[in-house]
């Protein structure tokens, strides 16, 4: 009797192992024809989705990204990135830099995941942002990897110091210019005729660290790299190039911002994709400016990227959350509000 008891109990003890939870999908239809079609579930164990938001500032539009934030909480992609201008910058005054950066870090910490910085020229316009950059965040470019998919954030404010804080000196000055007399103004100025306040700078340091990164990681599936402005229209630009060269046989995306506008082309056969805005300023006759978040979903398939419009993402209730609904996400469709 004692060895049957314990073989009975041996028994339940190896069906209670055996026992895990049941198939995900499981129906009650049991003739041949079935209400739904044959296709498989596109829940890959590999399948993640990210989202990416774009520009706060050149005079924030405030309430907007604090919508963003609520409507990825509703969205809750695996992972977030930027590309950078997240905070106004533009000062010497590390006590007004700390109020903008604790600000931003505070609405990001709504988020339900984890968020990656990008800098951009407002984040970092002179050596002494970059310090304070540094202090907080450390690094100024980096890569990370996840589920296979290696992404790169570079540092398009890559000049010498001395020429950094040129650009700052002159760019506040046309700061001043476009309160008194426009943003038509600005562009005349110094700073607004500069080439690199428009298509910014990558230092051969930091192309090859880049380049070193792809080497180290040569069995990923898709590479992204985020950055501010386009350092590959910088006219004489090389080491930007290099990046571009160590990539070519890889599958791999560019995502930046800066101009404020949304912009879809292709380069060497890849896509480039500059973002419009999520909560930045939106330029009179610009086209294509509204504010928006990309999600993007990676499979062993490829890549599909979706552009959500903030003004299309409602809550259960069928309203903008955050108080959205009182809001304007594209300027020219707004009459002034």
């Amino acid at each position: 009797m004692r060895a049957a008891a314990l073989i009975a109990a041996l028994l339940l003890a190896i069906a209670g192992c055996a026992t895990g939870p049941g198939p995900a999908f499981e129906q009650g239809v049991s003739s041949a024809a079935k209400p739904w079609t044959d296709a498989a579930f596109d829940n890959a164990p590999d399948t993640f989705t990210f989202a990416v938001f774009s520009d706060l500032t050149g005079g924030e539009r405030m309430g907007i990204f604090k919508v963003a934030v609520e409507q990825l909480r509703l969205l809750r992609p695996e992972l977030i990135v930027s590309v950078g201008d997240l905070i106004e910058g533009g000062t010497d005054d590390r006590a007004q830099l700390a109020r903008e950066w604790n600000s931003f870090d505070e609405r990001t910490q709504r988020a339900r995941t984890r968020v990656f910085y990008t800098g951009g020229n407002h984040d970092l316009t002179s050596p002494l942002m970059w310090e304070v950059w540094e202090e907080r965040y450390g690094r100024r470019y980096y890569h990370f990897r996840y589920k296979d998919t290696l992404f790169l954030v570079l540092d398009t404010e890559d000049n010498p110091a001395e020429f950094q804080q040129y650009i700052h000196e002159i760019r506040a000055a046309a700061d001043i210019v476009a309160k008194e007399q426009g943003w038509d103004a600005w562009r005349e100025t110094a700073y607004g005729r500069l080439e690199e306040r428009k298509s910014g700078r990558i230092g051969a340091e930091q192309a090859a660290w880049f380049r070193g990164v792809l080497a180290a990681n040569p069995d990923v599936r898709h590479t992204f790299l985020l950055m501010h402005k386009p350092a590959w229209e910088r006219p004489g630009e090389e080491n930007f190039a290099t990046i571009e060269a160590a990539l070519a046989d890889r599958p791999y995306t560019v995502f930046y911002g800066h101009v404020h506008s949304y912009l879809y082309e292709q380069r060497h056969g890849r896509d480039y994709i500059r973002l419009a805005t999520t909560g930045g300023v939106q330029i009179e006759g610009r086209e294509n400016a509204f504010d928006h978040i990309a999600l993007v979903t990676v499979s062993d398939d490829g890549v599909d990227i979706a552009n959500l419009r903030l003004d299309g993402i409602l809550d259960k209730t069928g309203h903008i959350p955050a108080g959205g609904d009182a809001l304007c996400f594209e300027a020219a469709r707004c009459d002034g509000m």
